[in-house]
């Protein structure tokens, strides 16, 4: 049944009445996320400030029994931040500012609002350097990074989010604020409770404030476009540019599907005559760079690819590395309907993986276009489709059943950066096993005994 138009009044009361929406109508935007073919529409919207408030509507949550969701941006691709029904949507947007870039220790502290995109231009307007880089950079909130341990293009090099949390303000389901980590480079008391919230997709606590760790910023890069005749072809390029101990600082790839679907949005140039294109980006001392250019060219060129293109100056760099960046964009153009999943396997199973997709595709009479970071042997598959062509759905869901296990076969997991949420939740109990599931099980009921916190999500 609907929320109560007292505990409106009460939620009214905590966040100010022009901070509530309930509305059928303005309630639309907030019914899902970036996942397709997934919506429930939120019985009201409350968007917080403060973390006192954030706790105020915790207590509430916990006093009337009412699921709360916590939700940046939207952006993910898993179903976290989708509503439960007759739940309070909480959104923390507006609370976006940088509170803090500390030089002397490298630090710099944000509220969850702020966009990735805002984080990384003030480390660079100190001439510091914040890596992690989801595709959705320009518009998801630092905050749902955390939530979700965001990936992104440098994550083969820099690694993801969670190396760069150092600490963080939560507030627990319950209500009580508490700060989890420090400045300090090295500390070892206790347990390492803020490691437990980095990817909890909101089910453990909500986050007010992020202490990141920033680096400093390389002094020169190198982009360079392979393309190849075969996926297959770039798939062993890629394990043997690694297995030659070099760690690029992003090592893309997009199939022949991908390709065309991106010149076609944003008319790059990239070469159309390949069945594979491989991004490569090397930074660092700029002796190393020259030389790490100079080796990836030639591995790509001992595994028979056709050409390799090096961006003469910034520019076209930028736009070389945009090609990959727009790629779930331009997919998204070709059917009504776009399932992006991502699946990983260990570098040295990517051949095998990208072989798999295809065969599996094929087999299901499915349109399917594969891109993502070749380096660390994250793969996402992404099919169009149509939501409405319902034997198309069946047969959606029962190829990505397939990739899902092969990629446990394989030795590696059902998501490599966009978490469980309602997506993967019927996978995770065949990845971890039971033991491991009942273990989270007990740290989720002992943080949030009255099951308020985004509730359905990662497990029932």
């Amino acid at each position: 049944m609907p929320l109560s138009d007292a505990l409106i009044e009460r939620l009214q009361q905590i966040v100010g009445k022009e901070n509530v929406l309930a509305e059928a109508e303005d309630l639309i935007p907030y019914s899902f996320d970036g996942t397709a073919a997934l919506r429930q529409r939120p019985d009201c919207v409350a968007f917080v400030r403060t973390p006192e408030e954030v706790a105020d509507v915790l207590k509430l949550g916990n006093e009337t029994g009412t699921p709360i969701v916590t939700r940046g941006a939207g952006t993910g691709l898993s179903g976290g931040s989708l509503p439960s029904k007759e739940a309070i949507v909480m959104c923390t947007v507006h609370m976006n500012q940088i509170l803090e870039l500390d030089r002397a220790n490298l630090t710099l502290l944000a509220e969850p609002g702020a966009t990735t995109q805002a984080v990384a231009k003030a480390a660079e307007e100190a001439g510091l350097f914040y890596p992690p880089d989801p595709g959705s950079m320009k518009i998801s909130t630092i905050g749902g990074n955390v939530a979700e341990n965001s990936g992104g293009l440098r994550g083969l090099k820099y690694g993801v989010t969670r190396n760069y949390v150092m600490g963080m303000e939560v507030v627990l389901p319950t209500g009580e604020i508490t700060w989890l980590g420090n400045k300090c480079v090295k500390d070892v008391a206790g347990y390492s409770l803020k490691d437990l919230f980095v990817g909890s997709e909101g089910t453990l606590g909500v986050i007010t404030k992020v202490l990141l760790r920033l680096i400093p910023r390389p002094r020169a890069k190198r982009t360079m476009v392979a393309t190849f005749a075969r996926m297959d072809q770039a798939a062993e390029a890629v394990s043997a540019i690694i297995a030659d101990h070099i760690i690029p600082c992003t090592l893309e790839f997009l199939d022949r599907t991908t390709i065309h679907c991106v010149e076609d949005y944003a008319q790059i140039g990239l070469p159309l005559d390949c069945e594979a294109l491989l991004l490569m980006e090397t930074d660092g001392h700029p002796a190393v760079v020259e030389e790490e250019a100079e080796e990836m060219q030639r591995i790509c060129r001992e595994n028979h690819c056709k050409e390799v293109r090096v961006a003469q100056d910034a520019q076209e760099a930028t736009r070389l590395a945009s090609a990959r960046r727009s790629a779930f964009s331009a997919l998204a153009r070709v059917c009504p309907t776009t399932i992006l999943e991502d699946a990983t396997v260990p570098r040295s199973e990517l051949a095998e993986m990208v072989r798999f997709v295809e065969r599996v595709a094929k087999r299901y009479e499915l349109k399917i276009g594969t891109f993502g970071h070749m380096g660390d042997g994250n793969l996402h598959p992404t099919f169009l489709t149509n939501e409405k062509n319902a034997d198309e759905m069946h047969r959606v869901e029962e190829a990505f059943k397939e990739i899902f296990e092969e990629a446990i076969r394989l030795g590696g997991s059902i998501t490599g950066e966009h978490g469980v949420g309602l997506a993967k939740k019927p996978f995770l109990p065949r990845f971890v096993g039971d033991t491991s599931m009942h273990v989270m099980r007990q740290f989720r009921q002992t943080l949030d005994p009255n099951a308020i916190l985004n509730p359905g999500k990662i497990f029932d």
